[in-house]
């Protein structure tokens, strides 16, 4: 049964269609391997499990009269901070934690829509304000690799989640990182799809960082969810036309030109990381791409700060006034994102954060001109602490201490450069047994070579979907 609760989901919907598997064989797996782990991992906010085993009956019954939809039957964990109508949604808040969703996100929707079974939600840091995850409310989510570590944020529990087997797929979203993080730290595939493309819920529709997207154990797995919650929403005014899908057929990159960076600029990188990174770009040569070696000359500074200013006008404020009300309920990270956003945003206005955002783009643009796609690792550093917030203690990578824990993330470069697709996959283990992650950046609106590129990854180098520990 635990062999089962990894099955990919595009095979296990070969096997509901050729009648070799039922989905309440594969639910029910699922519901044995969250029983058994879950007490250690911590990676689900809410479980329905009665109500989904029922639904994978009344999908069992759509296989056998030849009428199943696209995720028919199966296991999708929903990150929590995507509202459920009539459920709780808290956003990981002791604030908010009687609070009732009157809406169903549009990524839920089309989950829902397309016969996926929501049988969990998955656990978020306050507000999805961090990259770890743990809050007063739920407590603790660990990383099923090492039980030490935090599994990243804000998607954590979406990634523990898949790691630990207890989803087939799940959503995410990610305004610095919270897709990629929580993948490279749990040796899973997540995807940050361009500005646009998936549609998100107001006021944050209209945040250019903001990206509602999937998350899965192949690449195959995450086109597959992808390609459910792509197009445009009549809530959204920004979700694109027309809905542009993944190809069925993936993993060609022969004569791609590929540009690899070990590092976007002066960014701290652990020597296992950078070794981890070199081998991924090895082996797209191996699979017939052409790679080469650049520098991207970013600053990191110029990076924190410019998302800083943006995070002051929008997301900082949105906690700030929660903090003004609630502020004795609210955890100390979640405060203090809540300050450093203000102060952010007094030190330049919104016009001078724009400005900044143009510069970075400016040299990533001239780079994918150039280029096809571009590697780069996800993160600096392995994995967090499990339930360290970060504030009064630094964090150390490569031997430096760093001014802000988020120093230690290459993402949020690619959210400020928001059309630009990003992919994480796998790229090894750190020597703490924790995963490692390489992103694949595309041209912009360009999601397709990314999936390409990522298949091709993971037929050269294939990843391990089960830690041994666990």
């Amino acid at each position: 049964m635990t062999d089962l609760a990894y099955l990919p989901a595009t095979e296990a919907l070969r096997l509901f269609r050729s009648r070799e598997l039922s989905p309440v064989e594969l639910m029910t797996a699922v519901i044995e391997r969250a029983e058994a782990v879950e007490p250690r991992v911590n990676a689900l906010s809410e479980r329905t499990f009665e109500e989904a085993l029922l639904q994978a009956k009344q999908a069992e019954r759509a296989y056998r009269d030849g009428s199943p939809r696209p995720l028919e039957g199966l296991p999708v964990a929903a990150k929590d901070e995507q509202p459920i109508a009539g459920r709780l949604a808290t956003d990981g808040s002791l604030a908010y934690a009687t609070h009732v969703a009157g809406v169903t996100h549009p990524v839920i929707e089309r989950v829902l829509a397309a016969g996926g079974i929501v049988h969990a939600r998955t656990t978020t840091p306050e507000f999805c304000c961090a990259a770890f995850t743990h809050s007063r409310l739920w407590g603790v989510t660990r990383n099923p690799w090492n039980l030490d570590y935090s599994p990243g944020g804000s998607s954590g529990g979406s990634g523990a989640a898949l790691a630990s087997g207890t989803a087939t797929l799940a959503t995410g979203s990610d305004i610095g990182g919270s897709i990629r993080l929580p993948a490279a730290n749990t040796g899973t595939v997540g995807y940050k799809p361009p500005y646009g493309r998936v549609p998100a819920m107001p006021p944050f529709n209209l945040d250019h960082y903001c990206h509602d997207g999937p998350m899965a154990r192949t690449v195959a797995d995450c086109a597959l969810l992808q390609n459910t919650i792509v197009g445009p929403h009549p809530g959204d005014v920004v979700s694109l036309r027309p809905a542009v899908r993944i190809p069925d057929q993936l993993g060609d990159v022969t004569g791609l030109r590929i540009a690899y960076a070990p590092n976007l600029g002066d960014w701290e990188i652990e020597p296992g990381i950078a070794a981890n990174t070199r081998a991924v770009a090895d082996a797209l040569t191996a699979a017939g791409a052409i790679v080469e070696e650049v520098e991207v000359g970013l600053r990191r500074a110029d990076v924190m700060r410019a998302a800083f200013i943006h995070f002051g006008t929008i997301f900082g404020p949105m906690v700030a006034n929660v903090a003004a009300e609630h502020g004795d309920r609210l955890t100390r990270y979640a405060l203090a994102f809540a300050a450093e956003s203000r102060a952010a945003a007094e030190w330049d206005g919104f016009l001078a954060g724009l400005e900044m955002e143009a510069a970075i783009y400016a040299v990533i643009g001239a780079l994918l001109d150039r280029y096809d796609a571009l590697i780069c690792p996800t993160t600096g550093a392995p994995a967090l602490r499990a339930g360290e917030d970060y504030i009064d203690t630094k964090l150390t990578v490569n031997g430096v201490e760093l001014d802000h824990y988020m120093d230690y993330s290459l993402t949020t470069v690619f959210n400020i450069a928001s059309r630009c697709p990003v992919l994480n996959v796998p790229s090894g283990r750190a020597a703490d047994g924790v995963p490692t992650g390489v992103q694949i950046v595309g041209r912009s609106y360009d999601d397709a070579t990314v999936f390409q590129i990522g298949a091709a990854i993971e037929r050269v180098r294939p990843w391990a979907f089960r830690p041994e520990s666990l």
